[in-house]
């Protein structure tokens, strides 16, 4: 990949989960290297179908997808890509440490079968690291606040060394002091480590005054541009977007 290509980059994508019913229409997006996008809207709108594209879990019905200039992130290597699902859930009561939640992140550049090795060993606590949850590595992740159990999950995620990372809903669930330090955060990494971030919420005052973009998405993208652009209620982060 080229400096010059976009690492996202959607042309006239259209998408319906079933015949009649589109969920978007005609959306073109291109997001560059090392930039931070929302991207917001209300329930149904849209927006994790738009990232379930970028990420190759859905094929459009018309128009192009392409990551890193390759048609679909399939076609990607996995390990650029790092991924925190929706409402994405730690092991109940399991005595699972965040250590050993943050090396299953390393599954791909080791193999599936394959022990972890001393690079991947390091990779894990440069992530546990960038988190801030060195002193928290061995601990129970059912003894950890949700904010700090998020933290543990964005560390997974950055286990694999990507080179994008993608985020959807990251703050549900967790108290607002912590929805503040997950946005200060996730600014520090694309400043740390120039990675691209695509975040996912309905809600953004978390990441409104780190991101370069909020992507408004209703069935197609009714906003593209800097958060101090939206109108009225969009621009209230106080307001929680339903």
């Amino acid at each position: 990949m080229s400096d010059l290509t976009p690492v996202v980059e959607l042309e006239d994508v259209s998408f319906g989960y079933r015949a009649g019913v589109r969920v978007l229409e005609d959306v073109s997006l291109r997001v560059d290297a090392g930039e931070f996008v929302a991207i917001a809207g209300p329930n149904g709108g849209g927006k994790t179908t738009l990232l379930r594209l970028v990420l190759g879990l859905e094929r459009p019905t018309a128009g192009s997808v392409r990551v890193f200039g390759w048609a679909g992130a399939r076609s990607v290597d996995g390990a650029r890509i790092g991924y925190l699902p929706q409402r994405a859930r730690l092991i109940g009561e399991a005595p699972v440490t965040v250590r050993e939640v943050v090396s299953t992140g390393r599954l791909a550049p080791a193999g599936i079968w394959g022990p972890l090795r001393r690079a991947d060993r390091e990779a894990v606590a440069r992530a546990i690291e960038t988190v801030g949850l060195s002193d928290r590595a061995d601990s129970p992740l059912r003894t950890l606040s949700g904010g700090m159990q998020q933290r543990a999950l964005i560390a997974k995620a950055l286990a694999s060394e990507p080179t994008l990372l993608a985020l959807d809903e990251p703050t549900t669930g967790v108290d607002a002091e912590s929805q503040e330090s997950l946005g200060l955060l996730l600014g520090g990494l694309r400043e740390q480590l120039g990675v691209t971030i695509l975040y996912v919420s309905h809600e953004f005052g978390a990441v409104e005054h780190v991101v370069d973009r909020i992507v408004l998405v209703r069935g197609g993208i009714v906003y593209d541009g800097p958060p101090s652009g939206l109108p009225g209620v969009w621009h209230d982060p106080s307001h929680t977007h339903a």
